[in-house]
């Protein structure tokens, strides 16, 4: 048997109101065609957070605090034989406007409401903006027999009963 491995991935939910920021994914990029969230792949030695901040910044143009930022979604993914967990962070606050800073993996840039997605809309977006709306702060799984699934977050007197247990 093999030791499992998956590909680490940070998801910007950028939010303005009602609406979230989408890319359409273009040329040799994963999902090209497909509307997605501003993501990308952590780098080695880099946290999901400094992923994050590093991705809206070279993807978009914009400084996100990461005091800003609050996990929305979890979300583990099979695609094929490769699993991805990707971290889904919201973002209602930044500095500087989303310009597009890679115009070979996006054709555009558009606001959308949470509640009219585009189609096609990439299935790991979907997924994690679903778990997003349903859970906030929870887990989804999804793809290649892996659910689709969504897990609520602990509340904080079910957190704090668990741990004051020892379990």
């Amino acid at each position: 048997m093999s030791a499992a491995s998956a590909d680490l991935d940070v998801h910007i939910i950028l939010r303005r109101g009602g609406d979230v920021l989408l890319a359409l994914r273009s040329g040799a990029a994963y999902g090209s065609g497909e509307w997605a969230l501003p993501c990308g792949k952590v780098d080695p030695g880099e946290s999901v957070v400094d992923a994050a901040v590093r991705e809206a910044h070279e993807e978009l143009g914009i400084t996100l605090a990461p005091a800003d930022l609050v996990v929305g979604q979890t979300v583990h993914a099979r695609h094929g034989t490769t699993d991805h967990l990707g971290v889904f962070f919201e973002a209602g606050t930044w500095t500087g406007t989303p310009v597009n800073r890679e115009p070979d993996k996006c054709a555009e840039l558009r606001w959308f409401p949470l509640t009219g997605m585009p189609a096609p809309l990439m299935d790991y977006a979907a997924a994690g903006l679903r778990g997003y709306l349903a859970a906030p702060g929870g887990l989804s799984v999804f793809g290649g027999g892996l659910g689709p699934l969504t897990v609520s977050p602990a509340t904080t007197a079910s957190a704090t009963r668990h741990h004051a247990s020892g379990r």
